[in-house]
């Protein structure tokens, strides 16, 4: 049976994203007033930002752990955060980790790479749909069919 590609898109994904965040950090340095959420002294936005990498941080993580146990025994996985939609790992980087980032910061410019991320996401995923049918073939397509693509549906927790 065919190995899955544990890093899958991510590479390609990867080689926009990571430039553009850097440079949107950098920018939102030198140019601190222009890309301000909010100029008041208030540590809202700041704890806002932990509180939400904290959570995006124990998401991610605990997803790498269900894809790597999955890879090891080239299984599908469609528990845990896969249970709510079929790229967590994406979902979690671009809808918790890049905003929280962007609150830690202070700097609605850096929000900006999670429009990116999910632009390049879209662009490239169709790949990793194929080797995924490749392999588990009617199994994967009745997972996609009831399973949200990139935005978690949480009532399936219930």
């Amino acid at each position: 049976m065919k190995k899955l590609n544990f890093l899958g898109i991510g590479p390609k994904v990867a080689l926009v994203l990571l430039p553009w965040l850097a440079m949107s950090i950098i920018i939102s340095s030198v140019y601190k007033k222009q890309f301000l959420y909010t100029f008041s002294a208030s540590n809202a936005v700041l704890v806002s930002g932990i509180i939400l990498m904290i959570i995006g941080l124990i998401l991610y993580f605990s997803t790498v752990k269900l894809l790597l146990s999955g890879l090891k025994e080239t299984k599908l996985v469609t528990t845990g955060a896969y249970r709510l939609c079929q790229n967590p790992l994406y979902s979690t980087f671009v809808l918790f980790v890049i905003p929280a980032l962007s609150l830690i910061l202070n700097s609605w410019l850096v929000l900006t790479t999670s429009v990116v991320g999910y632009a390049l996401f879209s662009l490239f995923v169709k790949q990793e749909y194929k080797e995924l049918e490749s392999i588990f073939g009617e199994e994967y397509l009745k997972y996609k069919s009831k399973t949200p693509e990139f935005f978690p549906n949480p009532f399936k927790l219930f």
